[in-house]
């Protein structure tokens, strides 16, 4: 970052150490009047705005206050570390960019936590925390976003670039590799991401992390199949030239359930099963099963079809069936409000 103070032009960069470096020298001459590290941390505020707090004083004669507030555009490089491409601020040129350099640890519902390394004058070292608050979103190539909010209300997106997967306890995961900054050893890093999916729309596979902020994973897909155990979906993550393919099997178990609907259970981690629910319009096969024409909780087609066996249903799927066998009309809806 670059600002002019009369005849002074500051400019900041980061060490190795994630810490800002003040570069102070005279407009009419080309030789530096002095590069300082300053001893201190970064802070983000509530607004997304990044600040670095000053802890040693600075060199007598310069005016460099307390702290630093650092205003631009969030991003993530290739290695995933934290950047900031700083604001004009009446300078003649662009593209200052500071990289902090850590490791993303945590991923919740509303925010990203980011750890940095960092060491003082006395060379100790030590290891603190930044928290950006927004929400988590698919872009329209199928990759994981994180939306930041700032303050004038506009938005920047950090982009998770790699191809994301699901694990057994039908989480979402993303892996990536990077340097480790003090070792220089290359190390696997996993985020988890905790949601549920759920089916709402015709094309379109959702992730639920927090509905309230707005943190749902959207994915655009293209073949489904829906079986007695499994619901399958194909779709491709990445731009065009080097998109990866990914199919997304969630495994469960349909039932049929009084004034909600058909109802796939899918387990999640610890046992927690959650039900994606549907509406549908059922009827009798000559197969010794019925089919289901699939919809949203809105009554909407999704384009899905789904034959279940006679045997595979109990409870209230046994009083479905006998309901279904009593009326003469070739289809039954079977949804929220029905009852038999």
């Amino acid at each position: 970052m670059k600002k002019t103070q009369g005849s002074t032009k500051v400019s900041y960069e980061i060490d190795p150490f994630n810490r800002l470096i003040i570069n102070d020298s005279n407009k009419q001459s080309s030789l530096s009047r002095f590069r300082q590290v300053l001893d201190g941390r970064f802070k983000i505020d509530e607004d997304n705005t990044l600040t670095y707090l000053i802890k040693a004083p600075t060199p007598q004669g310069t005016e460099i206050p307390h702290q630093v507030k650092l205003e631009g555009n969030w991003s993530l490089d290739k290695e995933h570390n934290l950047c900031i491409s700083l604001n004009k601020l009446g300078r003649e040129t662009l593209g200052d960019k500071l990289t902090l350099k850590g490791e993303i640890i945590d991923t919740s519902k509303n925010s990203l936590a980011f750890s940095l390394t960092t060491r003082t004058k006395e060379n100790m070292q030590s290891i603190y925390i930044l928290q950006l608050k927004g929400a988590w979103q698919a872009d329209k190539n199928n990759r994981l976003t994180f939306r930041i909010q700032k303050e004038e209300g506009s938005c920047d997106f950090l982009t998770f670039k790699g191809a994301w997967e699901i694990n057994k306890q039908h989480q979402i995961i993303y892996k990536y590799e990077k340097s480790q900054l003090i070792t220089k050893k290359k190390a696997i890093h996993t985020l988890t991401f905790k949601g549920f999916w759920n089916i709402k729309d015709k094309g379109k596979l959702s992730y639920e992390l927090d509905l309230l902020s707005g943190s749902v994973f959207c994915f655009k897909t293209s073949a489904a199949i829906f079986k007695e155990k499994y619901i399958k979906y194909e779709l491709g993550i990445g731009l065009a030239k080097n998109q990866e393919a990914r199919t997304i099997t969630l495994c469960g178990k349909w039932k049929i359930q009084k004034d909600i609907g058909l109802v796939f259970e899918v387990e999640y981690e610890n046992g927690n099963v959650r039900a994606i629910t549907f509406g549908a319009e059922a009827k009798l096969t000559d197969k010794d099963s019925i089919s289901f024409e699939l919809k949203n909780d809105q009554n909407k087609n999704i384009s899905a079809q789904l034959q279940l066996s006679r045997k595979i249903l109990k409870g209230d799927g046994l009083s479905f069936l006998r309901f279904l066998k009593s009326k003469d009309e070739s289809a039954v809806y079977v949804g929220a409000g029905l009852f038999w």
